[in-house]
């Protein structure tokens, strides 16, 4: 096939794009041409950008697509210029949502792709599920052929995967662990999560392309591996190689701090979430997620330290997280002890 992704060279894309390759396919990647050390060999790179209509309808002029992915769309306006750039030179648009997107709080803490959409708490996700149904209702009126894939947590080879750390500086969190300062997990630690592979992820992503059964269809891709808060912290440490000292605090308070975590935490992390994923082992009977996260996060730490420009920690991030556990403290009630014999 001759596929398209719109970027291809971000954490979950770039093991999607390896694999695209490895199978054989004709992969062009449309992108600012920013992260090259992240293009396969055998990939086609064009430069653009995709947030200008006339100048990306210029370069892709002359261009036909049998898939075209965009891993970049956030927005309706992202999703209404792909259709009017692809609508009539691809056989497949895949739009890469979120499963953030699925109803928070959920009625069922199993998920599967009839949960409803529903995300009051970040604007991220209503920005996703806008998106959705813009695509969907070109499906329905206009036959535009898209597919929906929602990714939960996936990490990879760039990123440590946690509910509080640094996105510019992923490896703060490895650095506070192995210097014994104490950690946040949300809540007491016990809520439901999953973790997925890039790798994982990838080989039931490329399942879907050219699956015109796949059309006009929506499907999570995640493991099927249900670990708690705690033993995802505990598996952190275990690959830095040093026990983390946790330190519980409620999502509330997190977010009493700092609004910016109501997004992340109540529309996302804070709320326990196992993925029925039925529905693309359905459409893709040979897709399995093999890589417990245990083993996957230590390949992830083995990948920081053989480059050790990207082992860069946060100061500000450092601060941020040393000054919630000084408010957490000083907001604990105090214990006064009862002294016998005083009445």
């Amino acid at each position: 096939m001759k596929v398209l992704f719109i970027g291809g060279t971000g954490l979950i894309s770039e093991a999607s794009s390896k694999l695209v390759v490895e199978q054989g396919h004709e992969l062009y990647l449309f992108n600012r041409g920013k992260r090259s050390e992240w293009v396969p060999d055998g990939a086609h790179l064009i430069q653009g950008d995709i947030r200008d209509l006339a100048a990306s309808a210029e370069t892709l002029m002359g261009y036909a697509f049998d898939v075209v992915v965009d891993w970049i769309a956030f927005t309706p306006e992202h999703a209404r210029t792909d259709i009017e750039l692809f609508r009539d030179n691809t056989k497949q648009y895949i739009y890469i949502s979120s499963a953030s997107a699925y109803q928070k709080p959920l009625q069922h803490y199993i998920v599967t792709e009839e949960t409803p959409l529903s995300n009051p708490y970040w604007q991220y996700s209503r920005d996703k599920i806008a998106s959705e149904e813009l695509l969907m209702e070109a499906y329905r009126n206009s036959g535009f052929p898209v597919t929906i894939v929602r990714p939960s947590f996936t990490y990879g080879d760039t990123m440590i995967p946690a509910s509080l750390n640094s996105w510019n500086h992923p490896w703060s969190l490895i650095d506070r662990i192995r210097r014994g300062q104490k950690i946040i997990v949300h809540g007491d630690g016990t809520s439901l999560w999953t973790m997925t592979h890039n790798t994982d992820f990838a080989k039931g992503f490329v399942g879907l392309l050219g699956n015109t059964a796949a059309i006009g269809e929506a499907f999570h891709i995640t493991s099927d591996e249900v670990l708690s808060w705690n033993q995802i912290y505990a598996a952190i440490g275990a690959a830095a190689g040093v026990e983390p000292i946790l330190v519980p605090i409620s999502s509330d308070f997190l977010i009493s701090f700092s609004t910016d975590y109501k997004g992340g935490l109540l529309g996302d992390k804070a709320v326990s979430a196992v993925f029925d994923n039925s529905k693309i082992k359905r459409f893709v009977p040979e897709y399995r997620a093999t890589l417990p996260f245990a083993e996957g996060i230590k390949r992830t730490v083995a990948s920081f330290e053989k480059r050790p420009e990207i082992c860069t920690v946060d100061p500000e991030w450092n601060d941020h997280i040393d000054q919630i556990l000084a408010a957490y403290e000083s907001a604990k009630p105090k214990h006064i002890p009862i002294k016998f014999g005083s009445l």
